[in-house]
């Protein structure tokens, strides 16, 4: 008797272990759900359901080895019932059960569903068992061909997004920003102009600049400006439509 005692403390010890740690993922997880939703992201989501499934696992583990006796044989029965409020009992389940009253214990030591759940349960039960089997298979055929055709949807999606993803990214450059702010300093402040030589056998207005790189590359004709920020190039004497009568100085005296 001691020794199986032993080995139930032990086996009890090891699952409140691993329940502890289900229960710091699941409070993990319901604060990201409360204060992060706008920030939560799918994959973390699962990774964190992937957690909580391998401490489940664990668990079962725990429970199907052979050196656990088998819990499910044994019975847990209210020594006492107090509707007062119990400062132990507040503190062994975190604030949780303030006293063990009537309304709780069954609720708490429940081995069995609730009469509702336990009612529609038997209701799924009987429809399965009342079911033909030339039924069940066609219903799960038709089941696996929805979730064939399911399946095929979401891996040729995948397929694309990835196609697009490499596509986009296998694109070559075709800018420089080196020669872009070149060419900018040069429309903008003239860096880097410089007088072009004439060539043999080419005639060169005057005022004619080259871009940096030399010739052969963009060459824009520069017209020197005269005063009042006119080009030279268009001053000169406008035809007027006023005739004039312009004497000589000679012929005119003032006291004639």
């Amino acid at each position: 008797m001691q020794r199986e005692e032993k080995q139930l403390e032990a086996s009890l010890d090891s699952v409140l272990l691993k329940l502890n740690e289900i229960k710091s993922q699941l409070v993990a997880m319901l604060y990201k759900i409360d204060h992060e939703r706008d920030s939560l992201q799918w994959p973390t989501f699962l990774d964190n359901f992937a957690l909580l499934s391998g401490q489940f696992s664990a668990i079962s583990k725990v429970l199907s080895h052979d050196k656990t006796p088998p819990i499910r044989n044994l019975t847990v029965l209210p020594l006492l019932l107090n509707p007062e409020r119990e400062e132990e009992l507040i503190r062994l389940t975190e604030g949780r059960v303030p006293a063990f009253t009537h309304d709780l214990v069954p609720d708490y030591l429940r081995t069995k569903p609730e009469p509702d759940v336990e009612h529609k349960l038997l209701q799924l039960e009987h429809k399965a068992a009342s079911l033909s089997y030339d039924a069940a298979q066609k219903q799960a055929a038709t089941f696996n061909k929805v979730i064939t055709h399911v399946l095929d949807i979401v891996s040729k999606s995948r397929e694309e997004w990835e196609s697009e993803a490499g596509s986009r990214g296998g694109t070559g450059q075709t800018s420089s920003m080196s020669d872009t702010h070149s060419l900018v300093a040069a429309v903008g402040m003239g860096k880097g102009l410089k007088m072009m030589m004439p060539q043999p056998g080419a005639p060169m207005g005057p005022g004619m600049m080259v871009a940096p790189g030399g010739p052969g590359r963009t060459v824009a004709p520069v017209m020197p400006m005269g005063p009042g920020g006119q080009p030279m190039g268009m001053m000169g004497k406008t035809p007027s439509g006023i005739k004039t009568n312009i004497k000589a100085a000679a012929g005119i005296h003032p006291y004639r």
